[in-house]
């Protein structure tokens, strides 16, 4: 069980006082939640030469993560992700969101400006584990239904970081959340991501846009740049002549999974740095995952002041398909009336055997 200490950690612009809270075990293995965004704020583990490194980009100060644009460490929704035109209809009802995405703004990203990241999280220590609450009142951000998210925190001995998210509305509604966290398994200043290697357990994609919306197309992997079934230098393919590359400027996808399930989840995703030594291995129970390789990170000042430079971080989000309100033969991410939604993601750090 892990230990959890609490302090300040700052202010928002508007004086609301943000709190961290370190999870700790008894290997020494730290990651430290915040009450903005319920955002990791670092995530400390051991090299091959047994020095922890922070493997998770971010910022020292609440005013860095209120300033910033790239959901750094934040749990993102109600729903993560892009929606075309920035609407959904449910029962026969047109639901109409912000829009803050696409060439001409017409796309809805992540919620918007009143998603879950932009949130102060309530937060309780339960048995070890750091538990918190976010609350949606019924139309807030487009969204019908006043919906209540519960996301839980622990650390296990392993250095696995496990994330359950356990989320309920009183009206049917739209529900797909995420953590958004960018990592660099050579640590913080660790240079690009280009040399770490990344496996992706899926056999194929959801075909996008020039907006990085799925059009309904699948295409397998196999063949392409997009093929990480085996495990494989992020940078070796990354700017190949290929459409989807080039719109994304990167990889920024989302990847069918495929792997085996166990006991509920199923493993999407291993990565490898061999200067550090450090693995991270991704667990859930989503259908689908996007693999973001920071294409747009502008070297904004992150912690230490270390700029976050164009591909210093990946992300892996695990996920329902983008746009999938759009494509009713994607899986769905409909909440019911009376149902609960509950998904676990792990991040599990290691070593390279």
């Amino acid at each position: 069980m892990a230990s959890i200490s609490k302090k300040e950690f700052g202010r928002l612009s508007n004086g609301s006082l943000v709190y961290s809270y370190t999870l700790e075990n008894r290997a020494g293995a730290k990651a430290t939640i915040i009450t903005y965004g319920a955002r990791i704020q670092s995530f400390l583990v051991p090299d091959k030469e047994g020095n922890f490194r922070d493997i998770v980009l971010g910022f020292d100060t609440a005013k860095g993560y209120e300033e910033e644009t790239f959901y750094m460490g934040a749990i993102v929704g109600p729903h993560a992700n892009r929606i075309q035109n920035a609407e959904f209809t449910i029962n026969n009802t047109t639901y109409y969101l912000e829009c803050n995405d696409g060439a001409n703004h017409t796309n809805s990203l992540h919620s918007g400006s009143t998603g879950f990241h932009n949130k102060i999280w309530g937060a309780e220590i339960n048995n070890g584990k750091l538990l918190m609450y976010q609350f949606r009142p019924d139309g807030e951000g487009g969204f019908p239904g006043t919906l209540t998210a519960q996301v839980t925190y622990d650390l296990t001995e392993d250095n696995a970081l496990k994330i359950d998210y356990q989320v309920t509305c009183d009206s049917d509604t739209i529900c797909n959340m995420t953590n958004h966290s960018y990592f660099n398994l050579n640590g913080i200043g660790g240079g690009t991501i280009l040399n770490h290697k990344l496996q992706i357990l899926a056999d194929s994609l959801t075909e996008s846009d020039a907006e990085a919306l799925p059009n309904g197309k699948i295409y397998q992997a196999e063949g392409t740049p997009m093929d990480f079934r085996q495990l494989t230098p992020i940078g070796e393919r990354i700017d190949d002549d290929f459409q989807q590359l080039i719109w994304g400027a990167g990889y920024d996808h989302n990847w069918i999974l495929s792997g085996p399930v166990k006991d509920g989840l199923r493993q999407a995703a291993f990565a490898v740095s061999e200067e550090s030594g450090i693995t991270l291995s991704v667990y859930t129970d989503m259908p689908g995952m996007q693999f973001y390789s920071g294409n747009f990170l502008d070297g904004t000042p992150g912690k230490k002041d270390i700029p976050c430079k164009r591909r210093s971080g990946f992300a892996l989000e695990t996920q329902y398909f983008p746009n999938s309100p759009m494509h009713p033969e994607f899986p769905q991410p409909v909440l019911k009336r009376g149902n609960t939604w509950n998904s676990t993601t792990i991040f599990k750090a290691g070593l390279a055997e």
